[in-house]
């Protein structure tokens, strides 16, 4: 008897098990790189924030307030983002101010009472801040970013999960 050519459902069943091995692997490399693609995002725009601000307070001898500005239309902001800048970096020091981080959440910024230090705080991938950051680096994707003075205390390092 002659064998007819062609694949058996047996090798045609672990061909497709081991393309849907590949995609799932592929997939969760996708995801995490699209992660660290965000946390590198925000991490630039507060070093560009950061590098605003020291401007400013060379020029003028402070940093910029963290309140007192209303964005049109009668948007309102948490006192504590960005937004309030606004007028004092741009366009005098930044072209154009990043208000929200690599997840489209508010960045915030708050100087000291006497303004001779700052930080800009990223809520990480979950929007919500860390209530008792661990500083240095660290390997969660949901853990706050957070830049003091121009120095990165909270930041993603290594393998994140």
């Amino acid at each position: 008897m002659r064998r007819r050519g062609g694949f058996t459902l047996v090798e045609l069943l672990i061909v497709v098990a081991i393309i849907g091995i590949l995609i799932a692997i592929s997939v969760i490399n996708y995801m995490s790189a699209i992660q660290r693609s965000k946390q590198r995002r925000t991490m630039g725009d507060q070093r560009a924030l950061s590098s605003g601000m020291e401007a400013y307070a060379i020029d003028l001898g402070r940093y910029p307030p963290a309140s007192g500005y209303s964005l049109p239309g009668g948007l309102t902001l948490p006192t504590t983002t960005l937004g309030a800048t606004v007028p004092y970096l741009s366009p005098t020091y930044m072209r154009n101010v990043p208000l929200v981080d690599g997840w489209s959440s508010w960045l915030e910024y708050g100087p000291s009472q006497s303004y001779a230090d700052y930080a800009i705080r990223s809520a990480g991938r979950d929007g919500q801040a860390d209530s008792s950051p661990v500083y240095g680096p660290t390997t969660v994707f949901e853990a706050d970013i957070i830049l003091v003075d121009g120095q990165f205390v909270q930041f993603p390092d290594g393998a994140q999960h």
